[in-house]
Parts: C-alpha cells; sequence; structure tokens
C-alpha cells in the first residue's frame, strides 16, 4: 500500500521504517529540516571544523525504556549507549538536596522524621503499584497532600507541580504523577555524540528500503477524494496530503500535493482537526480537546561548572524556570570542546511572553538567578547561548483526559492518528512514542 505519514519525530520515523520494512510504499513529511521532533538536536563546533550533536531539549532514557534501547541496539548504536548515575537534587530553601533514592528522602532535612516516613511510604506505593487503575478519578495534588502529609507536599510536591503546571497544578490527575515515579530509574542512559545520531540513521534505513522522506514540508491538508482527480492522478478512497515544500527540488511557486492509501498523522490531534476539514463534528467535540504546554529552553555554554548536580528540580520560588539541567555533569566536557552546558528549562501556556522573548531578554532576565544558586557566578562565564522552543511539548492530564484519547482508526477510512496524547498515562518521551508505532503497527498488519 502507499502509506504517508505526517511527522518525522520518533513516533513517524519508526512508524516509517516498520511500513518500508513490510514492504509498503512510505512518505514522510517532516517541516523541520532534519529528523527527530522534538528529540532533535543541533550541532556545537569543535576543533578542526568538527562538531558534535546537542539535543534542544534535554533527553535521556531510563532502564525501564526497552522499545528504544531495543531500537539503538536494532540500528547498531548500542556500543554508543552510556549509562550512568548521575545526581539528581531538588533545590528547596536554597540548597540542593539529593532525593532519588530511598535513604535520601529519609535523611532529607527540611522536614520532620514522621513527615519523611510519610513521604518515603507514598512514593514507595506509588513506585511499585504495577498499574495506574487504582488512582483513576483521583488529583495528584489532593492525593500528594493527604499521602505525604502537610508538611513533605507544601516543601516539596506542591512547589515541583506548579513550577511545571502553573496554575492547572491542582487539576492534574493522579495517573499522571503515577507513571512520573513508576517509569523512572536512578540510572540514565544517553546516546555518545547525541540522540539525533538515532534519527539519523532511522532516516538512513528508511530511505535505504525505499522510503521517501521530504524535509521542509509542511501539511496544509488532508482530504479523501469523493471523485478522481486528474490533476495528480488520485483516485475516489485515496487521501490527498496538500503541502508547502518550499525547500523541495523542483518547487515552482505551487502547492504540492500526494495521494496515498493510508495516511497516519503524528500530529497533535487538534492540528489534525484542523488540517481535515471532512472529519465529523461529532469526532471534533470529542477529540479535538484538551490543553498542552509548550517547551521553553535557554542552553548556555560556561567556562566552568556551575552546580554538582546533573538534573536540579527548582522547588524554591521566584525562579523563572523549572528546571536547570547541567549536561556536563552526565557526559564529559571533553566531549562538547571543554564547555559546561547548561540547560534552563520551562513548559508554558503558549501564550506566555517567554515563547515571544528574544534570547537576549530571556538572558537578563534568567541569568540573576543562577547567582542564588551559585553566588560566584557572573555573566561572563557565559561564552554561548543557544534557545529553542516547542509547541504542544507537554499535555496536561486532568481527570477527564483519558475519556478524550482518540482511538488509532478516524471516521475518514484510511486516516489513522497516533500521537503523544496516546501515551496515557505515561508521560511523552521518544520511548513511549516508540512503543505507540509498534501499537499501531499491530492493528495495521
Amino acid at each position: 500500500m502507499r502509506y504517508g505519514v505526517l511527522g518525522g519525530g520518533a513516533l513517524g520515523l519508526t512508524l516509517a521504517l516498520r511500513l518500508a520494512e513490510r514492504g509498503h510504499s512510505v512518505t514522510l513529511f517532516e517541516r523541520e529540516p532534519l529528523p527527530g521532533g522534538l528529540a532533535a538536536g543541533f550541532q556545537i563546533p569543535l576543533a578542526e571544523g568538527k562538531s558534535v550533536w546537542l539535543e534542544k531539549f534535554y533527553h535521556h532514557v531510563f532502564r525501564t525504556d526497552h522499545a528504544i534501547i531495543d531500537l539503538i541496539e536494532e540500528l547498531d548504536l548500542g556500543n554508543l549507549l552510556e549509562w550512568r548515575r548521575p545526581l539528581t537534587t531538588t533545590l528547596i530553601h536554597g540548597h540542593a538536596y539529593q532525593l532519588d533514592s530511598a535513604l535520601s528522602v529519609l535523611t532529607f532535612p527540611p522536614i520532620p522524621l514522621v513527615d519523611r516516613l510519610w513521604m518515603g511510604a507514598a512514593l514507595a506505593f506509588l513506585r511499585f503499584m504495577p498499574s495506574s487503575e487504582p488512582f483513576e478519578g483521583k488529583l495528584a495534588a489532593a492525593w500528594a497532600r493527604a499521602a505525604m502529609g502537610k508538611t513533605g507536599y507544601e516543601t516539596v510536591w506542591g512547589p515541583l507541580l506548579k513550577g511545571k503546571f502553573g496554575a492547572l497544578a491542582d487539576q492534574i490527575a493522579l495517573p499522571w504523577l503515577w507513571a512520573r515515579l513508576h517509569d523512572r530509574t536512578a540510572q540514565l542512559g544517553y546516546l555518545h555524540g547525541g540522540f539525533q545520531l538515532l534519527y539519523n540513521r532511522l532516516a538512513e534505513r528508511i530511505t535505504s528500503l525505499g522510503g521517501s522522506l521530504s524535509f521542509g514540508a509542511t501539511v496544509k491538508r488532508i482530504e479523501r477524494l469523493e471523485a478522481d482527480d486528474e490533476t495528480d492522478g488520485g483516485k475516489v478512497g485515496q487521501l490527498r496530503v496538500t503541502f508547502d515544500a518550499v525547500e523541495q527540488p523542483g518547487y515552482t511557486g505551487h502547492t504540492p500535493t500526494a495521494t496515498f492509501d493510508r495516511v497516519i498523522s503524528t500530529l497533535p490531534t487538534h492540528l489534525t482537526c484542523r488540517l481535515t476539514p471532512q472529519l465529523p463534528n461529532d469526532y471534533r467535540a470529542q477529540y479535538e480537546w484538551g490543553q498542552a504546554y509548550g517547551a521553553h529552553c535557554l542552553i548556555l555554554a560556561l567556562n566552568r561548572s556551575l552546580t554538582g548536580s546533573y538534573w536540579m528540580n527548582i522547588a524554591d520560588p521566584g525562579y523563572p524556570f523549572v528546571a536547570l539541567v547541567e549536561h556536563t555533569n552526565y557526559m564529559p566536557r571533553e566531549d562538547y570542546g571543554g564547555r559546561t552546558l547548561i540547560y534552563l528549562g520551562n513548559y508554558r501556556p503558549m501564550t506566555d511572553p517567554l515563547f515571544t522573548a528574544s534570547k537576549e531578554q530571556v538572558l537578563s532576565e534568567f541569568l540573576p538567578h543562577l547567582m542564588r544558586i551559585n553566588p560566584a557566578f557572573t555573566p561572563e562565564w557565559v561564552t554561548e547561548s543557544w534557545m529553542f522552543a516547542a509547541p504542544f511539548a507537554q499535555p496536561i492530564v486532568t481527570l477527564d483526559y483519558r475519556e478524550h484519547i482518540p482511538p488509532f482508526e478516524t471516521p475518514i477510512l484510511g486516516l489513522y492518528v497516533a500521537n503523544m496524547f496516546q501515551v496515557y498515562p505515561h508521560d511523552r518521551g521518544q520511548n513511549y512514542s516508540i512503543e505507540l508505532a509498534h501499537r499501531l503497527i499491530r492493528l495495521l498488519e
């Protein structure tokens, strides 16, 4: 069959690979100039004209991420997957406390011993419960207040939920928190040279199997043909994808189209609905739903180390970022030309002024807060900086979220949707995108 796959992230690339392996004709459309989606990287220059990939948004894998680990091995990149146990901390009352093990919770000084015991028991309960089903219909904030005690909640989990979700913190469903704790391991894996190597290898494998990859192609419309269309050879029942492809060879100023037997959209559901006018109103009412925050990262190259942590959750008030990730406390500075690399990460509503601010404005707002973390810091430590933003990066998992998860099949015959809204209760991520691709492939077989 002729397949069109919309979106070139982990999900779309895995789908395209598996379809091509099964002998189907596959064309993938991606608006960015390279594969990877939210996990894509950019190149940092090194000496002698060399460069190294770094993710635009920080990434690692857990020991429980079997789908992506297996795919890395399958694509002969397993020798590059390095496992370490970097230090994870939480900034509370101006001090970075380790909170990534049972012992660190039990010895956590900002709260009394009895509250530590309550918090430790609650975290263990969430971590070892095999399913999120018992937590359906419950709110994360309300449950944490009751299970962890007022002091534990107000000191740690309340600020972290508010930092991540802002005004919506009290509306987040407990299954989301269960998945965050259940899925994670202290040992983390990173692909030496950057995860972009995985996505480049996927793209190479797809094309070697006869698949076509169209980068710089923005999809404008999806429609099922109701009558023969002599202009592009389409037939009744086929799906036509209209796209802008200014960067494509042979562009003549018109909007190109392509027809397929089946189309799989890995775009957010609301965007698929916007691009597909033929979808009925009852489908839109059920599934064109929900909120998602955008992701924003300011990346700094420093001439010395800032903290002793790899990952620092910010629980103290007043900071303009929710996470500080010192990547070179995980991977060696030597890999990046001796640079210290820092991510200052945020999830915000897409109407937030942060998404329209210039890099200079963000630097002037963020840098003074680094002095609160390390009083020795001065802006002269910063040698380079980069800034990236992406819409619809973090779905807002409310109590009724589950009711609005769309099935793979849509009312339009041959049109399928597969996106991170469907990985519930797990959080967005490379591993669950790859798992989702395999679920859909089993349905299509």
